[in-house]
Order: C-alpha cells, then structure tokens, then sequence
C-alpha cells in the first residue's frame, strides 16, 4: 500500500483546511482502519483521527467539533477537514493505514504534510 498526503500549508487561526490521502496498491475498504497523525517539532507523533473500515470515526478531545475524518471509497481516497485551527495544530501530519492478515499486523504511512497555523 502507498499512501501520498497533500492538502497542508499556511493558514491563520480560525482557518480551515483539508487534507487528502491517496491509497494505491489496495482498495482503503479492505484496510482495517486508516489514520492521521501529527507530530509538532520535539513531541512525540500523536493519533488525531482514525476511520475505520466499517466507516466509525474517532478523535482525540482537542478536536472533536473542529475536525472531520472521511473517505471515497470510488477515489480510494481518506479526508481530515480541519475547521477552526489553532495554533497548537501545527506539525506535520502524516496518514497512516493498517491491516491485520493472519494475524500480522501491517502498517503503512505515507510521507508527511506540513501544516502551519499562524497569523
């Protein structure tokens, strides 16, 4: 699977922004889940939202209300809309997606896209 993530830039707070993940190589449904990450400069890379294959979402508290996670399943293609940024949403974001076959768990990250809130 190779994920490629676009959508990041520079925005001011209050802005929004959306960013894309495309999968090649196998079809986003047949993955367990597909995500996003962040990582600010000397923080530990932090889940932010996840979507799973049977379309249930998940998001950590400081972004619940701002953000939303999708996917087309016709682009093989998943979605973080992040409205109201801040700040502290800074960092490179990076998507991820895992499959467990035979009881391996598979893990497959695509190159970062950075994301910059600032006036």
């Amino acid at each position: 699977v190779q994920l490629q993530a676009s959508g990041g830039g520079l925005v001011q707070p209050g802005g929004s922004l959306r960013l894309s993940c495309a999968a090649s190589g196998r079809n986003i449904i047949s993955l367990n889940a597909m995500r996003w990450y962040r990582q600010a400069p000397g923080k530990q890379r932090e889940l932010v939202a996840a979507i799973t294959s049977g379309g249930s979402t998940n998001y950590i508290d400081s972004v619940k209300g701002r953000f939303t996670i999708s996917r087309d399943n016709a682009k093989n293609t998943v979605y973080l809309q992040m409205n109201n940024l801040k700040p502290e949403d800074s960092a490179v974001w990076y998507c991820n997606a895992y499959q467990v076959r035979e009881n391996v768990r598979y893990d497959y990250w695509g190159q970062g896209t950075q994301v910059t809130v600032s006036s």
